[in-house]
């Protein structure tokens, strides 16, 4: 998480400026998208300019990428049994008689 500071400056956290080839002196743009902000890097504006279908193309394949890294995760456990069942608990309150 960051902070602004007095003079309104934001930092950015080291593994994003990495991960996106962001170096100190490059410039950003800050846009306003519904209730949140957006920051645009130069020359990666080319996904505005996409058709419809390419854009569909281009979430198709990164679907496809988080189902492989969903598919690599272990399976969560199954469930614990708790000892009684929710008959047990509540009997026949709130069924109709």
């Amino acid at each position: 998480m960051s902070k602004v500071t007095s003079k309104l400056q934001v930092t950015l956290p080291k593994a994003l400026a990495e991960r996106y080839g962001i170096r100190p002196g490059d410039e950003i743009t800050w846009k306003p998208s519904a209730e949140a902000l957006r920051v645009e890097l130069p020359g990666r504006e080319e996904t505005s300019s996409l058709t419809r279908e390419q854009k569909l193309a281009l979430f198709d394949e990164s679907w496809k990428r988080q189902l492989k890294r969903q598919a690599r995760r272990p399976r969560s456990r199954p469930p614990r049994t708790r000892g009684w069942t929710r008959e047990e608990l509540y009997g026949d309150r709130g069924r109709p008689r």
